[in-house]
C-alpha cells in the first residue's frame, strides 16, 4: 500500500488538472496582491486629489476676496468725477470779480476794514488756476474772527495759509492774512484774468479790476 501512494502522487502531479488548479491559485494570489497595491495607490491618489482640490478652493477664495475692492470700480470712478465736477461748479469761481465780491461781502458782514488786498496768480493745473491772496485787515478781535470764520465757510473755496498779527492798539488788531482760492481756467474767456496778477511767488500791487 505504501508502494502505491507515491504512484498516486506522481499521477496527480502529472495530471493537467492539478497544474491547472495550481496555476489558478497562483493567478488568484497575484490578482489579490495587485488589487491591494491598486487600492493603496488609489487611496493615496484620492487623498492627494482632495488636498489639491482644497488648495485650489482656498486660492480661488483668496483671489475672490482680493477682487472685492475692484467691483464696481468703474461706477465709483464715474461718481467721483461727477462729485468733482459738482464741487467745481458750486465752489470754484470762474473769474476775479466773483472772488473780490465775496471778500467785500465778508468784509462788510464782519465789520473789519481791508487795508490791502493783493493777488498772485499761479499756473493752471488740471483745469484750475490757483490764486494766492495777501490781505491786511484790521478790526476788533471778534470782527476779525467773524471774517476768518466766514472765509473758511464761504461757498467759494478758500484755504487760509497763514495769519500774522502785525500790531495791536487798544481793542483794534491788525492782521496779515494769506489765503488761496482757485479759478476754473476752462471757464475763463481771454482777458478775463487779472492783468496785474503775477505768477505764484510774486505779489500784485493792486486788487483785480472789475470785468
Amino acid at each position: 500500500m505504501s508502494n502505491g501512494t507515491p504512484s498516486v502522487w506522481r499521477e496527480r502531479l502529472s495530471s493537467p488538472l492539478t497544474w491547472h488548479y495550481a496555476g489558478l491559485g497562483l493567478l488568484i494570489a497575484i490578482v489579490a496582491v495587485l488589487a491591494v497595491v491598486v487600492g493603496l495607490d488609489w487611496s493615496a491618489t484620492d487623498t492627494r486629489s482632495t488636498d489639491a482640490l482644497a488648495g485650489k478652493q482656498l486660492e480661488l477664495k483668496a483671489l475672490t476676496m482680493q477682487t472685492v475692492p475692484l467691483r464696481g470700480l468703474d461706477k465709483r470712478v464715474a461718481d467721483t468725477r461727477d462729485q468733482i465736477a459738482s464741487f467745481n461748479d458750486r465752489r470754484i469761481p470762474t473769474n476775479y470779480s466773483t472772488v473780490a465780491t465775496r471778500i467785500g461781502e465778508l468784509e462788510v458782514k464782519s465789520g473789519v476794514r481791508m487795508s490791502r488786498l493783493q493777488y498772485a496768480q499761479g499756473q493752471a493745473d488740471s483745469g484750475l488756476t490757483e490764486v494766492n491772496i495777501d490781505a491786511g485787515i484790521s478790526g476788533e478781535y471778534p470782527q476779525i474772527m467773524r471774517f476768518v470764520n466766514g472765509l473758511e465757510r464761504d461757498p467759494n473755496f478758500f484755504i487760509i495759509r497763514t495769519m500774522t498779527l502785525t500790531g495791536q492798539q487798544g481793542g483794534m488788531v491788525n492782521l496779515r492774512l494769506r489765503f488761496s482760492t482757485w479759478l476754473r481756467s476752462g471757464g475763463l474767456p481771454d482777458g478775463s484774468v487779472n492783468p496785474q496778477a503775477q505768477p505764484a511767488g510774486g505779489v500784485s500791487s493792486a486788487a483785480p479790476e472789475g470785468e
